[in-house]
């Protein structure tokens, strides 16, 4: 089922009529079938926009259409969704098989029909012999589960998570994130996820979209948007450790530090925001630029240098075998492709590298 909003906006009027724009013109299309994540700071519009395709919060203006169908003003429970929250929502006095069972007893599916979909479930998310217990009885992954399958019993057109791994812990969140990934291409349902994780996103995400202050910043796939990101809040927000910024001026087709001639480019001569990811930084035995090692952390097979350049404490991500324990400087180059140029007044990358 392909998802498209077409000029969504939600504005919020508080009580003395101060209005705040939690989601601004948003217009993105998801293929059908696809997984797609909304990731953003908080207070970025993500869990809005995952409530207005839910239809439990009303767009100010804007469509949203199922497929051909405009779904805009249909009630929630008329348009065709499965809905994870991030507390799971499970009733804590029913059973496990009780909880998945209950939605279908609500769209009168037949008994014999509605008991082979929930074991089918069940079996699907990994939990068929937990069908007996209580929620109190499971852990926080089982319970997890459960609100998958009571969400996908349904045969939604659409599934919806809402920050599903938040309450897990970290070894926890990375079972799910694979689990979820491993259901949702079974099934094959188009589904929207929800989170503030960067690497939850691009670990399973066929596409993400970036939002800040409810507007979108950036719509593709992780690897594109992480190698080619549009603007500076796209290349701040992805990559851990995060990406090197310093100021930098261009001269007569030269980018110039520190009145060295960087690289050539091909831009008007102006004052310019820098962008260097950590890992793109190679030590070199000749040539490069040396700098005096602040830090040195050694985390397995990569070191992380801190070193100052250009009067701003930065971040190198080198191979362990290059660099020495105590060393105290060292020569570093970086692959001219990777360092990314931003115009100061707009934010917008003048070039991909």
């Amino acid at each position: 089922m392909e998802l498209r909003l077409e000029n969504l906006t939600k504005i919020f009027t508080n009580k003395t009529g101060i209005e705040t724009t939690a989601v601004d013109k948003l217009d993105i299309t998801i293929e059908s079938g696809k997984l797609v994540g909304l990731l953003g700071p908080s207070g970025c519009g993500k869990s809005t926009t995952l409530f207005m395709i839910a239809g439990l919060v009303k767009p100010t203006s804007g469509k949203i259409f199922f497929g051909d169908d405009d779904v805009t003003k249909l009630a929630p429970e008329k348009r065709g969704i499965g809905l994870v929250f991030q507390n799971y929502a499970l009733y804590p006095h029913m059973t496990v098989y009780q909880n998945i069972l209950f939605p279908l007893e609500n769209m009168d599916v037949p008994r014999d029909e509605a008991i082979t979909r929930v074991k089918e479930m069940a079996n699907l998310v990994g939990i068929g012999n937990l069908l007996d217990r209580k929620p109190s009885q499971l852990s926080g992954g089982q319970q997890q589960r459960v609100a998958i399958a009571r969400a996908l019993v349904k045969k939604p057109k659409v599934l919806l998570l809402d920050e599903p791994l938040s309450n897990l812990d970290a070894r926890l969140r990375l079972q799910m994130r694979e689990e979820i990934k491993r259901i949702q291409r079974e099934i094959g349902i188009t589904t929207i996820f929800v989170t503030h994780d960067q690497e939850e996103a691009m670990s399973i995400s066929d596409k993400m979209v970036v939002l800040d202050f409810g507007k979108e910043q950036q719509y593709d796939a992780p690897q594109e948007m992480y190698n080619s990101p549009d603007n500076l809040f796209v290349a701040k927000f992805l990559g851990n450790p995060p990406i090197n910024t310093f100021e930098a001026e261009v001269k007569k087709g030269y980018l110039t530090i520190n009145d060295k001639k960087f690289m050539k480019v091909d831009l008007p001569d102006a004052l310019y925001d820098i962008g260097m990811r950590p890992e793109n930084f190679r030590v070199a035995e000749e040539g490069g630029f040396e700098v005096d090692i602040h830090n040195i952390f050694h985390i397995g097979r990569d070191t992380m240098i801190h070193f100052e350049f250009n009067g701003k404490n930065l971040r190198a991500l080198v191979d362990s075998d290059d660099i020495s324990h105590g060393q105290k400087k060292v020569k570093l180059t970086i692959k001219s492709e990777r360092v990314y140029i931003f115009d100061k007044e707009t934010g917008l990358v003048t070039n991909h590298g």
